[in-house]
């Protein structure tokens, strides 16, 4: 099955979907017009880069192919945590300690952003704070320890550490042996949020067109961006897009900007909601109601929702083909970690594509001038590898602080060096599904080790 119709099937039956509520309709591009900055993707980063530069005086037009929140947006894990998806050894390495750190302070300036535009446009999307990170073994537990030490003592960044005597307190499996705790991370209804965001962009002036994809960039002194219905003219360009924006990869012909769609790969990841649950039930699994993730490289991430829940997700695929009986899979993963929930059926099974870059760090930067002197006018942001929630709507700022004339922030994260995925486009897929399966054996081997 092509990876559209793929992508079109995984939406189909989201727990998101069913609770978000009529969605506001935005209409088809059908003429040329012209702005300050040109937006592609009607996701969390395209939307936050939108209101930002609302804000300052731009002249805004979003362009998004499917709906707003289509995408990754709106059918994630809503969990919004600290820091990135990479280790920040892998930053370390690259930029030096200093500017690490800075990117550790940015990453937490993004969760302050996202409470902040919750706040400011009245945006009812389900936040509650807390986040658990929790050990499957032993000795993933002292690694877990080792590394909240190195946080606190080196990046000044406290954690509350659980003990394994102390692990029935916040959590009612038998999976995990030890964990932390950080007040400051949390989760939400990402699809509430992202059409949050589009109300508040629109309502600042934003001119969204949805069901308008883009077939063409044009590159040069005012790049043009070309759809079926007309054209859009402007000073520059953000493509915000993700996935969406290489042919190979899901939506488009070809690639509007090929010299990126080698450093992302689409991998599909996969969540499934049960049915409601008696509340003391619900309430019981995670006292506190925090987000959770295990600490393996291939990772478990589940919550409970405001209506009484299990929300799980833990399955990937990084040869894009859907595990079969998805719903079933999910609901034996689920059933592992809660031996309790042995009877709940599963209701909703959904997923989608996110873009994993090759050390997981995030790629933001600017397309190369279309001729020698030319201006890099069009910008980018990718790469978020599943860790985007938060870190779009910091992604969408920095941008937006670029195209005013300061990129000194956005700098930071441009100066992060990234490698194409090996094996050319037609192994690199297969190179990507081994290289997985041995870090599923070494997640295995680590939890029998202990």
């Amino acid at each position: 099955m092509p990876l559209l119709a793929t992508d079109q099937a995984l939406a189909q039956n989201s727990y998101y979907t069913a609770t978000a509520g009529p969605a506001q309709a935005y209409p088809r591009l059908d003429a040329d017009t012209a702005c300050d900055v040109a937006v592609v993707g009607g996701g969390l980063a395209g939307l936050s880069a939108a209101i930002d530069l609302r804000q300052r005086g731009f002249d805004v037009v979003l362009l998004e192919a499917q709906q707003v929140g289509y995408g990754a947006s709106g059918r994630n894990g809503g969990q919004a945590i600290h820091g990135l998806a990479c280790e920040q050894a892998v930053i370390e390495a690259q930029l030096g300690l200093a500017a690490a750190k800075r990117v550790w302070a940015m990453s937490l300036e993004a969760l302050d952003l996202l409470r902040t535009r919750i706040q400011q446009h009245g945006i009812a999307c389900d936040w509650q704070s807390g986040y658990l990170g929790l050990a499957t073994s032993a000795r993933k537990g002292r690694a877990l320890a080792d590394w909240a030490d190195r946080m606190d003592g080196v990046y000044g960044f406290p954690l509350q550490r659980i003990a394994p005597a102390d692990m029935g307190q916040w959590i009612a499996s038998p999976r995990f042996h030890s964990g932390i705790h950080d007040p400051h991370s949390g989760h939400l209804h990402p699809l509430k949020y992202t059409r949050g965001l589009a109300q508040a962009a629109a309502a600042a002036g934003v001119r969204i067109f949805e069901h308008t994809p883009v077939q063409a960039l044009l590159q040069g002194g005012r790049p043009t961006l070309r759809t079926l219905g007309g054209q859009v003219s402007a000073q520059q360009v953000l493509l915000a897009g993700n996935v969406y924006l290489h042919g190979r990869a899901l939506l488009l012909a070809t690639s509007l900007a090929p010299s990126l769609a080698a450093r992302i790969m689409p991998v599909g990841t996969y969540i499934a909601c049960s049915e409601a649950l008696d509340s003391a039930l619900a309430a019981s699994l995670i006292p506190s109601r925090a987000a959770v993730c295990d600490t393996n490289f291939v990772l478990d991430y589940f919550r409970t929702t405001p209506d009484h829940r299990m929300l799980y997700g833990g399955r990937v695929s990084y040869s894009t083909v859907t595990p079969a009986s998805l719903a079933d899979s999910m609901r034996q993963r689920m059933v592992q970690t809660f031996p309790q929930l042995a009877q709940a059926r599963v209701e909703y099974a959904w997923g989608g594509f996110v873009d994993i870059s090759m050390n997981r760090a995030p790629d933001f930067g600017r397309l190369p001038a279309a001729s020698r002197g030319g201006a890099q006018n069009v910008y980018y942001l990718q790469g978020f590898s599943g860790h985007g929630l938060a870190l779009t709507g910091l992604a969408g700022r920095l941008v937006a602080e670029a195209m005013a004339g300061d990129a000194s922030r956005f700098d930071v994260f441009a100066s992060l060096r990234h490698r194409p995925f090996p094996g050319g486009a037609g192994l690199r897929t297969p190179a990507l599904v081994l290289g997985m399966a041995w870090y599923r054996l070494r997640d295995k081997l680590g939890d029998m080790l202990g």
